[in-house]
């Protein structure tokens, strides 16, 4: 279902990502005053190690052992010694962060400021410069209305990759029947590839039965979190009116006073963000809930941020 929106043009910021909007982001990050990150750490319960070996960074050196590669001595601690040392490197441990997109249909709709769609393309910007400015990688994920797929990549670089997929995934939109919450969640959970984050942004009207199972599955594997796009209608009873929709090209106009006729629209619409948003209280999956004309940049950093002692989830 689309809002009719009454714009002529493609990469209008409303119904079709912008490019230039998206790039544009980076500031807002790099004004932003970030909160300490998750950057560089294991998920929980697992211990950091010393790992060693070339390209890493340098640790410490040691007495030359039989069997050291001879090209990491250590020169100068050699000569004053006069004893062979090794030079050791500790491993550094760079987060990534994979981010599943939800591009169905049901994305394509909005009646404040721009579609779901577009929204959900901003939050998804803002993550990758906010993950490539604390060092980590970022990849992206697409579910429903294909399963293409951009892997992670670090840098301004990463977070312009990101970027450009988004806006070339909404111009090339592809002709699919969709996929459900589940099969994308069990689908990532075969791509994390030593990603250690990732997060889920979804309006969760493909949220079924199975995806409760699959995200507890990935919470095993990687620090998951959720944001959940909705428009104005899906979240609050719509005020009397009449309502221009457009559907596959067709357009209709609901009219809607009376107030259970109000109530019954606006759960029917609201019940994939319901659905999904108690999945992830149950699960003690951190989320957050934004509509299409909010400013993302809060909700997110509040996601992504390793949360202080104390705070509530």
């Amino acid at each position: 279902m689309n809002a009719f929106v009454n714009l002529d043009s493609e990469g209008d910021g409303r119904t079709r990502v912008r490019l230039d909007e998206l790039v544009a982001l980076r500031s807002r990050v790099a004004k932003a005053a970030l909160p300490r990150l998750e950057s560089r750490a294991l998920h929980a319960g697992q211990q950091g190690s010393r790992l060693y070996g070339r390209g890493m960074d340098y640790a410490e050196s040691r007495i030359y052992q039989p069997g050291d590669d001879v090209r990491r001595l250590d020169w100068r601690l050699t000569a004053r010694s006069g004893r062979l040392h090794t030079k050791l490197f500790e491993e550094e441990r760079e987060g990534r962060l994979l981010i599943l997109l939800d591009t169905h249909e049901s994305m394509r709709f909005g009646t404040r400021v721009r579609f779901k769609a577009v929204q959900a393309a901003r939050v998804v910007a803002l993550a990758a410069w906010y993950v490539v400015r604390a060092g980590e990688r970022v990849g992206l994920m697409e579910f429903g209305d294909g399963h293409r797929l951009l892997r992670p990549q670090g840098g301004p670089k990463g977070a312009l990759a990101v970027c450009g997929a988004l806006v070339d995934w909404d111009a090339r939109r592809q002709s699919s029947r969709g996929e459900s919450l589940s099969n994308a969640l069990q689908r990532a959970g075969r791509l994390m590839h030593g990603t250690n984050r990732v997060l889920v942004v979804s309006d969760g009207l493909s949220c079924d039965e199975a995806a409760k199972g699959r995200l507890l599955d990935l919470t095993g594997k990687a620090d998951v979190r959720v944001l959940v796009v909705a428009d104005a209608l899906e979240l609050g009873l719509p005020p009397p009116g009449h309502y221009p929709l457009e559907h596959k090209g067709e357009r209709r106009e609901v009219t809607l006073f009376g107030e259970r006729q109000r109530r019954e629209f606006q759960q029917r619409l609201g019940a994939g963000q319901q659905r999904l948003n108690a999945i992830a209280q149950s699960l003690g999956v951190p989320h957050r809930t934004i509509d299409t004309a909010a400013d993302p940049l809060d909700a997110l950093l509040a996601l992504l941020a390793l949360l202080a002692p104390g705070a509530r989830r």
